[in-house]
């Protein structure tokens, strides 16, 4: 019994010294970690998403959080008797709506602020209407925005101070504020502080070659690549605007996209700390 118990231990060793590289390399490098999908609704996934965060913190990696809430906002408009409605992946948001997804995401940067800071790291609440300027993205959808600007420096000083920034994906524009694409924001917020990596998590394996094969799935994928996929119909749905928000971070300084499966515990730390990796990759 004894034996088996060291192994476990130098297994443990093990691991942590296949890191090591890692946390070199990227200590005092940014990295912008999309949080949502299951991991937001499931709360011992998110638990372990919000631990790994707060580990790549004190390891000296700035991490900062770009938090969606789709499924909640939902929810709250079942609540006031209101079916969500969308056109071409995108939330109609009257002014009806836009109320709700206000406070359904106050709410959510709150209660994920909070979880951070019992977790033990020093996490700060941004409102996303104080962070992006937007324009309207079609009078037709409502309260809809596309981002124009970063407010970057607040974002900087947060992470200056050792702080985890944690931002909603709400815009303004004049006093209106704007509903935004949460994969799209962090993307934004990645170029716009030249983060090293950029991580959004999904509900997926990654992009797989055979739909709904999992061992298919490609672990590196060449920017240039992503296009023809998109046209032969391997990157498809939800994936198609999350890549392209990707492509767009890799064409504006951020070195490595990664998208990942957010249901597999600790699956930040499997991605970025290990030789093999659990998602995909995609690079310049």
């Amino acid at each position: 019994m004894r034996g088996i118990k060291v192994e476990r231990l130098i297994e443990k060793a093990e691991v942590l010294i296949e890191a090591l590289p890692y946390i070199r390399n990227f200590r005092n490098r940014i990295v912008v970690v999309k949080y949502g999908g299951s991991a937001m609704v499931d709360r011992e996934r998110g638990r372990t998403i919000l631990e790994d965060i707060v580990f790549m913190n004190y390891v000296g990696i700035k991490v900062i959080v770009v938090h969606g809430g789709g499924y909640f906002i939902n929810q709250s408009l079942k609540k006031e008797g209101r079916q969500p409605k969308f056109f071409n992946g995108l939330r109609f948001t009257d002014e009806a709506t836009i109320r709700v997804v206000i406070s359904t995401l106050e709410e959510l940067n709150r209660e994920i602020t909070e979880e951070i800071r019992g977790l033990g790291g020093e996490a700060i609440g941004l409102k996303g209407e104080e962070v992006f300027k937007v324009r309207p993205y079609d009078e037709k959808i409502g309260y809809v925005g596309e981002i124009k600007s970063v407010e970057s420096r607040k974002i900087k000083r947060s992470l200056e101070e050792g702080e985890i920034p944690v931002i909603s994906p709400l815009g303004k524009e004049k006093e209106k504020i704007y509903n935004i694409n949460a994969d799209q924001a962090a993307a934004e917020v990645s170029l716009r502080v030249k983060a090293e990596k950029l991580v959004l998590l999904t509900d997926v394996l990654g992009i797989l070659a055979e739909k709904d094969k999992e061992s298919s799935l490609i672990s590196s994928l060449h920017i240039q690549e992503v296009e023809d996929l998109i046209k032969r119909e391997i990157i498809v749905g939800g994936m198609v605007p999350k890549v392209r928000s990707g492509v767009r971070a890799l064409e504006n300084g951020v070195n490595k996209v990664h998208i990942i499966d957010g249901r597999i515990k600790h699956s930040l730390l499997l991605e970025i700390f290990t030789d093999q990796g659990i998602g995909t990759e995609i690079v310049k």
